[in-house]
């Protein structure tokens, strides 16, 4: 159980900190841009609407079995909520607050670091903890192409249905996959307290 827990929680680690750079750079790319920013998050809702089952097995042919195919399926799925919720955080920032560091004589790049940023950083992390916990379950799925976590638990429990081991393997999967759910809210939760700035959170 721990083996697999520490391989699903890498897992969705990689997935997730590779949808998050993906996503905010995108969405610092174009929130700016109405059409560039509809066209992104149309293309990011799509992928949500493919199957993941089917995702995975498409991925075989170029990736092969094994954790990157799983990898590349689940990055893909994350990128909906964090480049949606970089864009609102964003957009979301007072423009008078914005023309006044202008005014200032600071370029543009240093207000996006010292000032939209930060006060955006509350709604990306949300969004990255929103992508976290439903990567969190859909890695489980990864087991199809052989994909590490308590997928394996999970369907090698389904292979024996209407044994009371298939049933206990199964409830076991399922609660590994609920207990890394939790660690990593906690962990998100106590993440944005600590990166958050004080006089906005």
């Amino acid at each position: 159980m721990l083996e697999l827990g520490l391989q699903h929680v890498a897992v969705v680690a990689i997935a997730v900190a590779l949808s998050s750079i993906i996503g905010i750079g995108l969405g610092i790319a174009v929130y700016r841009t109405r059409r560039a920013r509809d066209l992104l998050l149309a293309a990011a809702g799509v992928t949500l609407t493919v199957p993941s089952f089917a995702l995975f097995v498409l991925f075989i042919g170029p990736f092969g079995l094994g954790p990157v195919p799983v990898v590349l399926a689940l990055t893909l799925y994350g990128l909906l909520p964090i480049l949606r919720n970089t864009i609102a955080g964003l957009r979301g920032v007072d423009p008078s607050v914005v023309e006044s560091a202008r005014a200032m004589g600071m370029s543009r790049f240093r207000v996006l670091i010292t000032i939209e940023m930060p006060l955006a950083w509350p709604v990306i992390i949300t969004g990255i903890r929103v992508t976290t916990l439903i990567l969190i379950g859909i890695a489980a799925i990864g087991h199809v192409v052989l994909g590490p976590g308590y997928g394996e638990l999970i369907f090698d429990g389904l292979a024996r249905v209407g044994t009371p081991v298939g049933v206990n393997l199964v409830v076991a999967g399922i609660i590994g996959v609920m207990i890394v759910a939790v660690l990593y809210d906690v962990l998100f939760n106590l993440l944005r307290v600590l990166t958050t700035s004080k006089g906005i959170r």
